[in-house]
């Protein structure tokens, strides 16, 4: 898979979209999981979520 690299997207979330968005990713993560595939790129982004 190719991976475009150079254009970087900055979001600011309030705390509740926040929340939002870490159930979204850890549903879509346990989904991947069950289903056998890859998780690196959505543990990836947990991470930049949870960080702040």
């Amino acid at each position: 898979m190719f991976k475009k690299k150079g254009i970087r997207y900055v979001l600011e979330l309030n705390p509740s979209e926040v929340r939002l968005m870490t159930t979204a990713l850890m549903n879509f993560r346990n989904k991947c999981l069950r289903d056998g595939k890859p998780t690196e790129d959505i543990n990836a982004l947990l991470l930049m979520v949870m960080k702040k």
